[in-house]
């Protein structure tokens, strides 16, 4: 029986017949403009997706991943329309130097929450190099994106090539576990590499934060069912902190136990609990229990009391390595994001604090 190719085939063919001879090679080059005017063209083209084209685009995340519900797919699509805005795009490429020469970089992309490995994508193709890319088998959207990229430009099917080996990329960025970052750590060694570890994020509590301050915070724990190292896993609060207000701020939340990987995580984790006469605190939807550890397993959200301020800086710098970000209400803490947009980064937010851009303008 006949099967069509996959997308990913279908790029490979796609990238073979720009290379048939007699095809200019001044075809293939492109001003940084163009690529900016390329991705500022995706942009709009996600924000004014049909109703109809959204709810394809659900279907097909939904098949492969099962966390990918569409409230995700579309918090994922908003966060990446509003950086490919040409002016925002303009202002960031403009920070750093053309780069002297073409390389191939790889990229290993993760697939804990929909569209991640697309930034690294984006700072790839946009510094003027060529993308090596080895797909998430959990994200099937990247390939949706990248085919309407080549349809807006044509010729960056000669800067994408997907393949499920990264042995000919002469650069390496790749995002895992902390298993995983072993290997290309050691794999790619001799060559120029970012490689990214599991890091989360956690909060810090006054106690004075109002009801609809803490509804926001509520966005940076449930946003993504927990699953990004942007959401936040741990609060630190004050020695008396009582957790009434907080856990009746997120009731706007309590939908999320009708997803049923969420909920088989609940009723698992409960039961660890439980059995081991650790004490918790029970919203009906997520489970609060102190601990020291920074990342909490999924449906649990772990606390920690301190003293004062040294006392928390001391706790919070404790995980420096672990930790993505670091958010408070409006921001109040030293370098930390407002509740509610530990989700919504900008262009220039680095995951790991690791500015992806200069090391691809060094390459």
């Amino acid at each position: 029986m006949f099967r069509f190719p996959t997308f990913a085939a279908k790029i490979r063919l796609l990238v073979h017949s720009s290379k048939q001879p007699g095809k200019p090679k001044s075809l293939i080059k492109m001003t940084l403009e163009t690529r900016i005017n390329a991705f500022s063209v995706l942009g709009n083209r996600i924000k004014a997706l049909s109703k109809i084209e959204r709810e394809q685009i659900y279907e097909r995340a939904g098949l492969t991943n099962a966390w990918f519900t569409p409230v995700s797919v579309q918090s994922a699509l908003d966060g990446i329309a509003l950086f490919l805005d040409k002016a925002t795009l303009q202002t960031w490429t403009a920070s750093y130097p053309v780069c002297p020469s073409e390389k191939l970089v790889g990229i290993a992309m993760a697939g804990n929450i929909p569209l991640v490995g697309f930034h690294d994508l984006l700072c790839v193709l946009i510094s003027g190099h060529k993308a090596l890319v080895k797909l998430s088998s959990q994200d099937a959207l990247i390939e949706v994106l990248i085919k309407w990229l080549i349809e807006i430009e044509p010729r960056f099917a000669e800067k994408i090539i997907i393949e499920d080996r990264l042995n000919a990329a002469e650069a390496m960025i790749a995002t895992g576990s902390d298993n995983t970052s072993r290997y290309f750590e050691y794999y790619f060694r001799s060559r120029p590499h970012i490689i990214r570890k599991n890091r989360s994020s956690c909060a810090v509590l006054m106690g004075e934060e109002p009801s609809e301050v803490l509804t926001e915070l509520g966005k940076d724990v449930f946003t993504y069912f927990g699953l990004g190292c942007r959401n936040v896993a741990k609060v630190f609060v004050p020695e008396e902190y009582d957790f009434t207000k907080l856990l009746d701020s997120w009731a706007v939340y309590g939908e999320i136990i009708h997803h049923h990987k969420y909920a088989n995580n609940y009723d698992y984790q409960k039961s660890i609990l439980l059995v081991n006469q650790t004490p918790f605190l029970d919203s009906g939807f997520v489970l609060l229990t102190e601990s020291a550890n920074l990342v909490s397993p999924i449906s649990v959200l772990f606390f920690e009391r301190y003293v004062d301020q040294v006392d928390l800086q001391q706790k919070i710098q404790s995980h420096t390595d672990k930790l993505q970000c670091v958010v408070s209400a409006n921001g109040w803490y030293p370098n930390s994001v407002a509740f509610g947009k530990a989700q919504q980064p900008e262009v220039w937010d680095y995951a790991d604090n690791v500015d992806t851009m200069k090391f691809l303008a060094a390459l």
